[in-house]
C-alpha cells in the first residue's frame, strides 16, 4: 500500500545514458535543477545559457556530463548561431528559460521582451533544431497562463499602449501552450516519432520572480516564496515527468496539489483559449513571419 501511494519524483527517472539534453537557462533554478537531475540519470546534458562565465560556473555543480553553450533567446541572431553549431542526434530539448512580469522592454530585435524571449526564442530554436531531435520537445508554461488578457493579442502582440508586466507574461505563457499544441499537430501529421509537450512548475521558489517590475510584487512574491512555495527540485518535477514518462503528444504537466500550486507531478488541465487550434495555427504563422524560423520536416502541415 505505501508503494501504491508513492509520489512520483526524480529518484524514478529512467536511465538516460547515451542521450543527450539541451536546456535553455540551465545557469540558475529550475533549468539547473532539471539539468543536474538529467546528468545524474546519465545524460549529457547542454547547459544552453545567455551568459557562458555563469554557465561555467553552473555546470561545476551538475553531478554528470555537461557542456556549456551560449544562447541569448532575446537575440534571434544568438538563436540562429546556437543552431548552426549543433551537427549530432538530440533526444531532448527542454524550453525552460524565460523572464517574468518586467518592466517594459524590447529584445534586440524589436519585440516585447517577455513575448520574444519566452516564446519567439523558443519557437525559432525548436524549428531550427528539430531536425535533430529524436525524442521530443519539452516547454516550461505557467499557471499564469489563464492570467492577463487570456487571449494572444495578434492585431499588437508586442502591447504598444497597452503594456503591463502581467498582460504581457500571461500572453507569452499562453503562447508557449499554444506552440506543444500546433507543434504536436504537426510533428503527427509529418509521421514523426518526436512528442511536444508542456510543463508548469506550480508556485516554486526561484529567483525569477525578483526581476518583476513592480517592487511591492517583489515582495509579496519574496514572502510568498518563504510561505507556501516549494523548493526548486519540486517544481523541476513537472519538467522531468514530461521529459521523460511515456505520455501523450501535447500533454501538460503540472503538480497535483491545491490550485496546481505544489504536489507531485500529473497531468493538468489548461485554459481554452491555450486548447484553440484555430489560434494556434495562427500563432505559428505569426511567429514564422516574426522570425523567419519555418517549419523544417519537409511535410507542410494542413
Amino acid at each position: 500500500m505505501a508503494e501504491k501511494n508513492r509520489k512520483w519524483n526524480a529518484s524514478d527517472l529512467p536511465g538516460l545514458s547515451g542521450r543527450t539534453a539541451v536546456v535553455t537557462g540551465a545557469n540558475s533554478g529550475l533549468g539547473l535543477t532539471a539539468a543536474d537531475a538529467l546528468a545524474r540519470a546519465g545524460a549529457h546534458v547542454v547547459l544552453a545559457v545567455r551568459d557562458p562565465e555563469r554557465g561555467r560556473a553552473a555546470a561545476a555543480r551538475v553531478n554528470g556530463s555537461t557542456e556549456v553553450r551560449r544562447l541569448d533567446l532575446a537575440d534571434l541572431s544568438s538563436v540562429r548561431e546556437f543552431a548552426a553549431g549543433w551537427d549530432r542526434p538530440l533526444d531532448l530539448l527542454i524550453n525552460n528559460a524565460g523572464v517574468m512580469m518586467l518592466p517594459e522592454l524590447r529584445t534586440k530585435d524589436g519585440f516585447e521582451m517577455q513575448f520574444g524571449t519566452n516564446h519567439l526564442g523558443h519557437f525559432a530554436l525548436t524549428n531550427l533544431l528539430l531536425p535533430y531531435i529524436t525524442d521530443r520537445v519539452v516547454t516550461v508554461s505557467s499557471g499564469l497562463h489563464r492570467g492577463g488578457d487570456g487571449v494572444i493579442h495578434f492585431e499588437d502582440v508586442n502591447l504598444r499602449g497597452a503594456y503591463s508586466p502581467t498582460r504581457a507574461y500571461a500572453q507569452s505563457k499562453l503562447a508557449n501552450l499554444l506552440f506543444v499544441l500546433e507543434l504536436q499537430r504537426r510533428l503527427a501529421e509529418a509521421g514523426s516519432r518526436v512528442r511536444a509537450l508542456a510543463a508548469h512548475p506550480g508556485y516554486a521558489a526561484t529567483n525569477l520572480q525578483s526581476h518583476t517590475a513592480n517592487p511591492l510584487a517583489r515582495l509579496g512574491m519574496r514572502l510568498g516564496n518563504r510561505l507556501f512555495a516549494q523548493d526548486d527540485r519540486a517544481g523541476t518535477l513537472p519538467t522531468l515527468y514530461a521529459a521523460t514518462q511515456d505520455l501523450p503528444g501535447a500533454s501538460y504537466v503540472g503538480p497535483d496539489g491545491l490550485g496546481e500550486m505544489r504536489g507531485a507531478p500529473a497531468l493538468v488541465g489548461r485554459s481554452a483559449a491555450a486548447s484553440d487550434p484555430a489560434a494556434a495555427r495562427r500563432l505559428w504563422t505569426l511567429s514564422e513571419e516574426l522570425t523567419g524560423a519555418r517549419w523544417p520536416l519537409g511535410v507542410e502541415a494542413a
